[in-house]
């Protein structure tokens, strides 16, 4: 038989989860937002009333509060969403050990074996549907298909607390007539780049040939074309199974705007302190540098710079990140709204480390003792225990914590 794939989506997955504790919200129109005093004043999730005055979502909370006066808001819980989120895994779990995350709150699922069929998938969704709003009061909206890129596009089709079909015989007239950014993998970017060959739909992208896409855009062109077409053959991983970390960052929208590239080299230290924790916490280090950058017009820019040796040290990642700064021109881009940094090409902290006649690899281990000693100062006494002088350059971006306060939860569908 084909392949019976699931994909499960929590609907208004944040505000759903607060009106499991606040009842009384219920028919009311409300926003789950971030801090404006911290400049993360937007809305994370709303619920079905306030998007009929037409919040939506990544909307700024004046611009919400514009569009409907009567919004109420909510600061965020993760902690909160996090448990939902296990919770909601607990029982897709009961039913196939194929579960992949996609987020905190989708999921694909795998249910195929040689005897069930599309249909039986149709049906489990209604049985997981049900379950997860008597048990812990959501909706799911659910896309059954036979490859994961369809049943993600058919949850996203009905909303919510619906299922979508989308089978061998109907994809052509479900699938290809939709815009092509309804497509996973195609954003904002991607999609005027395909408008601008008349790839309008995801039929038009069906139609061209992988030798074509692959000649303009490289094996990213022959995978979107393939997720079109209704050829991917992806697996849904394995609950068992741990996805391949490819790179570990941070990024930071800063209490004030970066006006000077000297407070860009203070906030980079900020967040450079934070992914060499995460990168020494997991046990990595890596040798490619990435810096992304958002300008108060909010455009975003990004480069990256390989080196030579690995390093999990934010003496070593800063020089490096703010050379790309500089050799890029995105010193021209000030003020900055926000920085972000990962660290890539990753490796196990515990394999040699190749010695030279300078000296270099021996300075590098002694960093690397230094920090693992101020690791364990934070561990035992917080993190304020211990801290940079430069980072009191600016009182402002001292009350950044990137590593606590910024949960990075990674996706790897395209991994």
């Amino acid at each position: 038989m084909g392949r019976v794939i699931l994909h499960c989506d929590a609907n208004s997955f944040y505000a759903s989860c607060e009106l499991v504790y606040r009842p009384a919200l219920r028919g009311q129109p409300m926003a789950v937002c971030g801090s404006t005093e911290e400049r993360h004043g937007i809305v994370l999730a709303a619920t079905r009333e306030a998007k009929k005055w037409g919040v939506k979502t990544a909307m700024v909370n004046w611009e919400a509060k514009l569009v409907c006066p009567d919004l109420i808001t909510i600061p965020p819980d993760y902690g909160r969403y996090i448990y939902f989120s296990r919770r909601l895994r607990d029982i897709y779990e009961q039913y196939t050990d194929r579960v992949e995350p996609f987020g905190l709150d989708e999921c694909w699922l795998d249910f195929s074996d040689e005897t069930t069929t599309l249909t039986d998938g149709v049906l489990l969704a209604k049985t997981l549907r049900n379950r997860v709003k008597e048990e812990l009061g959501l909706t799911l909206s659910i896309g059954v298909s036979f490859n994961k890129p369809y049943a993600k596009l058919g949850s996203d089709l009905k909303k919510p607390d619906a299922t979508t079909l989308i089978s061998p015989g109907n994809y052509r007239n479900v699938v290809w007539p939709l815009p092509v950014d309804s497509l996973i993998g195609v954003g904002e970017r991607m999609r005027r780049k395909l408008a601008a060959r008349y790839v309008l739909t995801i039929g038009d992208l069906a139609a061209q040939s992988p030798r074509a896409m692959h000649a303009w855009m490289g094996k990213m062109g022959v995978i979107l074309q393939r997720y079109a077409a209704g050829e991917d053959s992806t697996p849904v991983m394995r609950t068992v199974d741990e996805p391949e970390v490819k790179s570990i960052g941070n990024s930071i929208t800063a209490p004030q705007d970066m006006y000077t590239i000297h407070d860009a080299y203070c906030v980079m230290y900020v967040l450079a302190d934070s992914v060499g924790a995460r990168l020494r916490e997991a046990g990595m280090r890596g040798k490619c540098i990435s810096v992304s950058v958002r300008d108060v017009d909010m455009r975003c820019y990004g480069a990256q710079k390989s080196v030579e040796y690995f390093t999990a040290q934010a003496e070593e990642i800063v020089p490096i990140a703010m050379r790309i700064l500089n050799m890029k021109g995105f010193d021209t881009l000030l003020p900055y709204r926000s920085l972000g940094l990962s660290v890539g090409s990753l490796e196990l902290n515990t394999k040699p480390m190749q010695m030279d006649l300078l000296g270099d690899a021996a300075r590098r281990d002694r960093l690397a003792r230094l920090h693992e000693a101020v690791d364990s100062i934070h561990t035992r006494f917080g993190e304020r225990a211990i801290e940079r002088g430069l980072a009191l350059a600016n009182p402002l971006y001292n009350t950044i914590i990137p590593r606590v306060e910024h949960v990075v939860h990674p996706v790897g569908f395209l991994r």
